[in-house]
């Protein structure tokens, strides 16, 4: 058993009963949406054809969705439909970025992901899916793809069909008999600031926010153009309007546009787990380059901090979740091909190792250890932590590849990128505690150094993502004209390239508590400006 669907793009009127019956079969909540048609409108007045496409879950062979998911609420069964279990999800969203078809969705009842699950509980009992029982020109076909009998398989075996995006190896299981390319590229369709006959826009939150949705739907006032024209009181300015959109050959006339999943915390806590991890790199390179003394007052500070900032890093991961009560979830129940699995697990393993060497110098400080003890306990933990701490660094680039819904972040530089900016984030946090004493001046010195060092290098990395690497995808490209043009260009240019580089590497080359002070704080908040841009952009391009 291998269930599929077929959509016949001969046959569809764009009537939206799959919708509505999806919608009554499942309860679905307003302002989601398990299965819509798309309107695609293409050619100039008055020879103007529409496009309709039926847009769902494509059930793949090969989902990136359910390898993300930290605690298998996401699965596939055996017949081939990908379910989900809302009991266990935590509604961490990243199957959201896993998916290239913007198929799933964040539940506003019960806050966790849903989608199109085949309407598993009718297929089990031999039932077709609503969708299918409804439609009145029979364009929706379900049924196993496998059984060469089907009528699904003869579909298949006798017309020439189509698939979205099949560059990205789910091998979905939505096949389109005269699929409009126009349709199943959703990059295809021109950005404009009047768009939509009528649009479903949801804020970044899941409210219907205009204003904070994603910049394809900003901005797209629900007007029926075409009935405004046919009306006794039209105005000049509506016919200018109607007049200068018939002139674009492609445009989007309806769509249901999802939330942008991942907000500012992701980023944030990019930078945090960056400045804890990278402390503790600096003092174990240092210390083994014999470049500094480890004294006891710098390694209780500098543990205090790295934990700190690792305890904020936990916190913004919770605070992300649509259900934070299930946090430990992740660790409990964990499903290990995800790497936000690993990474929990990563930081758990980090902490307990920097608990115990800071524990062990507090013990110390109090005179309850001896020395050997605590030298013996503080080496352990520096060369145990290490590996630990690489890990926590670069393990996001590995959970960034898993987002296959984002292009962007596919890039190769992500893992070096990743380790530069531990390293000067960790630099940055060095000469603030050097500063405020609570480190050696050695420390302070190590910490400038690096960022002479390093933050040159940074600089480089960027501009090869931004520019070196020769993106080929429509999605990638946009994000990154997003970046360097679009919505993000003053966090890019300003607050990454500006503050967070070009001012601390001028500053570093005068001493001084105040130019210290401005460059460490510019380092930690161009990373954050960086992240910000990186993480937020290809979000804003569309998957359906």
């Amino acid at each position: 058993m291998n269930y599929g669907f077929v959509i016949d793009n001969r046959r569809c009127i764009g009537c939206h009963a799959c919708s509505t019956a999806c919608k009554s079969e499942n309860e679905v909540p307003l302002g989601v949406n398990r299965t819509w048609v798309k309107y695609v409108e293409t050619d100039t007045f008055p020879n103007t054809q529409r496009h309709f496409q039926v847009t769902r879950c494509n059930h793949c062979a090969n989902p990136p969705c359910v390898r993300i998911c930290p605690v298998t609420a996401m699965f596939q069964r055996s017949d081939g439909i990908v379910d989900f279990d809302a009991e266990l999800c935590i509604g961490c969203k990243a199957c959201m970025q896993a998916c290239p078809y913007d198929a799933i969705y964040i539940d506003p009842d019960s806050h966790t992901a849903a989608k199109c699950h085949y309407c598993a509980h009718r297929t089990e009992i031999g039932l077709e899916p609503a969708c299918v029982v409804v439609c009145p020109e029979q364009a929706i076909i379900s049924g196993d793809i496998d059984d060469p009998q089907s009528p699904i398989s003869q579909l298949l075996y006798s017309h020439e069909v189509t698939v979205r995006r099949p560059e990205k190896e789910t091998h979905p299981k939505v096949f389109y008999i005269e699929g409009s390319e126009v349709s199943l590229r959703p990059s295809l369709p021109e950005e404009l600031p009047y768009t939509f006959m009528a649009s479903d826009v949801v804020g970044r939150s899941g409210d219907n926010v205009a204003e904070s949705a994603p910049r394809s739907t900003r901005g797209s006032p629900s007007v029926n153009y075409e009935a405004q024209l046919e009306s006794e009181t039209v105005s000049e300015s509506a016919i200018n309007i109607a007049g200068r959109i018939s002139e674009h050959m492609v445009q989007v006339a309806y769509n249901a546009q999802h939330a942008v999943p991942w907000d500012w915390q992701v980023p944030a806590y990019l930078v945090t787990k960056g400045i804890g991890a990278g402390l503790l790199l600096m003092l174990v390179v240092s210390t083994a380059m014999g470049l500094i003394q480890f004294d006891q007052r710098s390694a209780i500070v500098s543990g205090f901090v790295a934990l700190a900032f690792i305890a904020m890093t936990a916190w913004l991961l919770r605070d992300d979740l649509a259900r934070p009560e299930r946090f430990l979830s992740v660790l409990l129940r964990p499903q290990w091909r995800s790497w936000l699995t690993r990474g929990a697990y990563l930081l758990v393993g980090f902490s307990v190792v920097t608990g115990i060497w800071w524990v062990a110098d507090i013990a110390s400080y109090m005179g309850l250890l001896s020395d050997i003890v605590v030298s013996w306990a503080r080496m352990i933990a520096l060369w145990i932590g290490s590996p630990l701490a690489v890990g926590v660094v670069i393990y996001s680039g590995f959970l960034f590849a898993q987002a296959e819904g984002r292009d962007l972040w596919q890039s190769p530089l992500l893992v070096p990128h990743l380790l530069t900016q531990s390293v000067i984030s960790g630099g940055a946090v060095m000469i603030l505690l050097s500063v405020a004493g609570g480190v050696t001046p050695s420390h302070g010195e190590l910490g400038r150094t690096a960022l002479l060092l390093v933050l040159p290098l940074n600089i480089v990395i960027i501009f090869l993502g931004k520019f070196g690497i020769n993106y080929t995808s429509d999605a990638s490209v946009r994000a990154m004209k997003e970046i360097t043009h679009g919505r993000y260009k003053m966090a890019f240019w300003v607050g990454a390239v500006g503050v967070g580089h070009v001012l601390p590497l001028g500053l570093l080359n005068y001493h001084g508590s105040l130019t210290e002070i401005v460059s460490g704080l510019a380092v930690v908040a161009g990373l954050y400006c960086y992240e910000y841009a990186f993480v937020m952009a290809p979000q804003e391009i569309p998957n359906s």
